[in-house]
C-alpha cells in the first residue's frame, strides 16, 4: 500500500503518520500539500490530486489517500474561504465561507480519487454532516445515539443573535446551554453559557476581544450580562448550534470526559481529558485524566457502554475510516450513584486523531496513527486475497 495524504507538509499530523508508516514498513507517504491543491480555488482540487497520482510510482488503484485536516495555515484557511488575505491571528474564520470551500474541495478531492481508482479514507457526504454540528446532531439521534437535547431542532432557523437565544431558552425552559458555530472544531467560539431565574447571565469560553473583534483564546474568557449579548450577536453570522448543557461527571474535583478514537468501526485509543471548568480540549492547557482511575470509578459495565456508545456514533458515518467521538459521562456516572447515569455523545470529529504518544486500547504499543495505518493495510491485503 501506498499512502497519498492532502495535508499541511510540515505539519505534525503529517510527520506523526510518516512516523508510523516507517514503523509499519510501507514507503513514506506523499504529500499533497493543500496549499497546491487549493492554487486554482477549491473547484480545481481534483485536477491536483489527480496530478499528483499519476506521479506516483505505482499504479493509483494501489494507492490510499487520506484528505487530512486543512487547519493551522492561514494560507490554507484563506484559500478556502476565498479570501484576498490571511486572516489575523485568533480569527473565528470556520463560518459558512470556510464550509463551502472545505467541502467543495473535499467532494472534487474524493471525486479525483475514485476516477482514478485510488481509494479514499473520507467520504465527502460524511465530512459535510461531521463538519455542521446540526446535521449531525441529527444524524446522531435518527441512529438513536444519545446526544444532549439541541435548542435547534431540524427545521428551525439558525440562532440569529443573543435576543433570539434567550427567547428559545425561555420557551424551551432551558437555562443552561453549550454555543457552538456548527462549522468549528478545536472549541474555536464554544460558550458554555447559563441563565440564572433572576435574570443575570454567565458565559465562559476560549475567546476574548482584541482590537474591537472576537478573537480565539487559550485562555478561557469570562462575560457577564451585556458583554454576553456581545459576544452571542458576534457569534451568530458563524451559525450556532446550541445544547442543553449536560453536567459532566466530576472526579477529583475536576470534570472529566473521554475522547475516543475509532478506526474501522472499532475504538482502538482513548484519553480523559479533565478540566476545572465546563470546556475539556486539552489543547485549552487541560490535562490528560488517569484512564485507570476513571474505569475503576464509573465501573467496567459502564466503560464499555463509553466504548459501544463511540462505535454506535462512527456508525453513522461508514464510509469515513477513522473518527474522535467525544463521550460525555453524567454526574451519577460514578460506581455507587444511582443507576441509568447517561452517557451522551457531545461531538464527532473528522480529525481526532492528533493525540501523541497515546497507548492503544488493545494494542498498547500502538498510538493512533500505528492504528489507522495497519488498519488500512489489513483491509488492503484482504481486497487483495484470492477468492
Amino acid at each position: 500500500m501506498r499512502l497519498l495524504i492532502v495535508g499541511n507538509p510540515a505539519g505534525r499530523r503529517t510527520a506523526l503518520l510518516t512516523a508510523a508508516a516507517r514503523r509499519a514498513g510501507i514507503p513514506d507517504p506523499t504529500v499533497l500539500p493543500w496549499r497546491t491543491a487549493l492554487t486554482g480555488g477549491p473547484g480545481a482540487a481534483g485536477p491536483a490530486l489527480t496530478a499528483a497520482l499519476h506521479a506516483q510510482p505505482v499504479d493509483a488503484t494501489q494507492v490510499t489517500v487520506r484528505i487530512d485536516s486543512p487547519g493551522d495555515d492561514p494560507h490554507v484557511d484563506r484559500l478556502l474561504r476565498g479570501a484576498a488575505t490571511c486572516p489575523p491571528r485568533g480569527a473565528l474564520t470556520t463560518g459558512p465561507a470556510w464550509y463551502r470551500g472545505f467541502t467543495r474541495a473535499a467532494t472534487e478531492l474524493a471525486a479525483a480519487a475514485t476516477a482514478s481508482g485510488a481509494r479514499v479514507t473520507s467520504d465527502p457526504h460524511d465530512l459535510a454532516v461531521l463538519f455542521d454540528k446540526r446535521a449531525c446532531h441529527t444524524r446522531l439521534a435518527a441512529a438513536a445515539v444519545p446526544v444532549p437535547d439541541a435548542l435547534d431542532p431540524p427545521g428551525t432557523a439558525p440562532i440569529t443573535g443573543w435576543a433570539d437565544l434567550r427567547e428559545r431558552m425561555t420557551t424551551h425552559g432551558m437555562h443552561r446551554v453549550f454555543v457552538k458555530p456548527a462549522h468549528g472544531s478545536s472549541a474555536s467560539g464554544v460558550l458554555a453559557l447559563q441563565r440564572h431565574h433572576r435574570g443575570d447571565v454567565l458565559a465562559r469560553g476560549p475567546l476574548t476581544w482584541r482590537a474591537g473583534r472576537l478573537r480565539n483564546s487559550l485562555r478561557p474568557g469570562v462575560f457577564r450580562g451585556p458583554d454576553v449579548a456581545a459576544v452571542v450577536d458576534a457569534l451568530a453570522p458563524l451559525r450556532l448550534h446550541i445544547e442543553r448543557w449536560f453536567p459532566k461527571l466530576v472526579l477529583a474535583g475536576t470534570a472529566v470526559d473521554v475522547r475516543v478514537l475509532v478506526v474501522a468501526g472499532t475504538a482502538t485509543h482513548a484519553v480523559v481529558r479533565t478540566a476545572t471548568g465546563p470546556i475539556t480540549n486539552l489543547h485549552l492547557g487541560n490535562a490528560r485524566g488517569d484512564l485507570t482511575a476513571l474505569r475503576a470509578a464509573i465501573g467496567e459495565p459502564t466503560w464499555r457502554q463509553v466504548l459501544t456508545t463511540a462505535e454506535a456514533a462512527a456508525a453513522c458515518f461508514p464510509r469515513t475510516h477513522t473518527v474522535g467521538v467525544d463521550v460525555l459521562l453524567g454526574a451519577a456516572a460514578a460506581r455507587g450513584a444511582h443507576r441509568g447515569a447517561p452517557v451522551v455523545v457531545a461531538e464527532v470529529n473528522a480529525f481526532g486523531d492528533l493525540l501523541p504518544h497515546l497507548p492503544g486500547l488493545r494494542h498498547r504499543a500502538h498510538d493512533p496513527y500505528d492504528a489507522q495505518i495497519h488498519a488500512l493495510t489489513a483491509t488492503t491485503s484482504t481486497a487483495k486475497a484470492p477468492a
